[in-house]
């Protein structure tokens, strides 16, 4: 999965089916706060969203980023993926 930061647009993008899958951010010292998953309302593959968030995860790890889901089906991804909790700064609890 080839994944755009689109550093202008404050987002992670990637392409499917012709659609653009996206999710906006902010920064605010060494945390990263995941605001907004844009999912076309036609785009059913939960998976391939899982694995979207999935990398960027890994893109925040190799950027030594904390991270702060605010939106509901981000913070859902964590609940299901504890693996990722270690991200999470000290004092968020989901």
């Amino acid at each position: 999965m080839e994944i755009k930061d689109n550093t202008f647009s404050r987002q992670f993008e990637t392409i499917v089916e012709k659609e653009l899958i996206s999710v906006e951010y902010s920064f605010q010292e060494k945390k990263i706060f995941l605001t907004k998953l844009n999912v076309p309302e036609t785009f059913k593959n939960e998976e391939f969203v899982s694995n979207f968030l999935k990398n960027i995860m890994e893109i925040a790890i190799e950027r030594k980023l904390k991270v702060v889901p605010i939106q509901p089906k981000i913070v859902a991804f964590f609940k299901k993926n504890p693996v990722y909790k270690e991200l999470l700064p000290p004092g968020i609890r989901l």
